[in-house]
């Protein structure tokens, strides 16, 4: 991997230019094998390939183009059917390397016997020669041509510490290597500004970090303003999850950061379920933010151009490759 891929995104086909990723919903889950994830929460099963390629046409039917599948090495993600869902539908996928929370991986997991070199090296294998499969249960061995994009790292309600470090280490000086950017799960917020100062001690650039979530809940904005004000992308995807809030708060909610002059910052997705995609039987389904969430934002008064932003021009920057540290 060299400088000249500056200005290019890693799917699971291939390296496409920057301004050609298109309309692109920053954080989903498209499939998710049956397993630790399942066994905890069960619309955390999405195995169907046939479901999955009807909600990316439907998806593609109404304008997408891209999509971020969130999934990481080792607790479901299902990276065959990713490259073959990606073929079928036409729609570029960027697949995840790196992890999820460690509640996500059963005690005799590998992940919590490789120290933080070893870890290193798994992901920027997964990014640089392709992704390994069949290893949730068994270490990576197995690996295909399909390649990483982007790497995920996830923190639970404690924030960043314990194990949790090596892994967060071991994600930031892959970052740095590859120039792939991070895409990390919190907990409605929760370690957010801790995450941001590990990546930075780190060296990781601000503009290669994305953080997940912090619109879970909505009664702390200072709090939330605090996050946007690092400079990192912040992505928002409690959207049509009316267990936390209704919609018109969601657009009022990011309303209020494009006043407060971060349009240049926000990254939209549904982080999916099963019980939320239409061909599983779900309430929604991927084309939910373009045939629904949209028209609520043009009718709260946000331009074509602003919403633009948050769905083809900040995805196409946050998702670049950035030139190695």
């Amino acid at each position: 991997m060299t400088d000249s891929l500056n200005h290019l995104i890693q799917t699971v086909r291939y390296c496409i230019a920057s301004p050609t990723l298109g309309y692109c919903q920053s954080h989903e889950h498209l499939f998710i094998a049956d397993g630790q994830s399942a066994k905890l929460v069960p619309s955390l099963r999405i195995d169907d390939f046939s479901k999955t390629v009807s909600e990316l046409n439907s998806y593609k039917d109404f304008g997408g183009v891209s999509i971020v599948d969130a999934q990481p090495i080792g607790c479901g993600r299902m990276a065959e059917e990713l490259y073959s869902a990606s073929v079928s539908s036409g729609i570029n996928i960027i697949a995840s390397t790196g992890f999820h929370k460690l509640i996500f991986y059963p005690e005799e997991h590998w992940i919590h016997a490789m120290d933080e070199s070893e870890l290193f090296y798994l992901f920027r294998n997964e990014i640089e020669h392709g992704m390994y499969i069949n290893c949730d249960k068994s270490m990576p061995s197995q690996q295909i041509a399909a390649k990483a994009g982007i790497i995920k790292t996830a923190s639970d309600l404690g924030g960043p510490t314990g194990e949790y470090l090596k892994l967060f280490s071991a994600a930031a000086k892959a970052s740095k290597h590859t120039g792939i950017p991070i895409l990390s799960h919190t907990e409605a917020g929760k370690g957010a500004l801790e995450q941001v100062q590990i990546f930075a001690d780190h060296g990781v650039p601000l503009d290669s970090i994305i953080l997940c979530h912090i619109d879970r809940k909505l009664d702390d904005f200072d709090f939330q303003l605090a996050i946007a004000k690092t400079g990192v992308y912040m992505e928002f995807d409690t959207i049509g999850r009316f267990k936390y809030h209704s919609d018109e708060e969601e657009a009022a909610f990011i309303i209020k950061m494009v006043e407060q002059g971060y349009e240049d910052k926000i990254l939209i997705g549904l982080d999916t379920t099963r019980e939320r995609l239409k061909s599983y039987g779900g309430a929604i389904g991927l084309d939910y933010i373009l045939t629904k969430f949209i028209p609520l934002l043009k009718s709260y008064g946000l331009s074509e151009r602003i919403i633009e932003k948050f769905t083809i021009i900040n995805p196409a920057k946050a998702f670049t490759i950035k030139p190695k540290i």
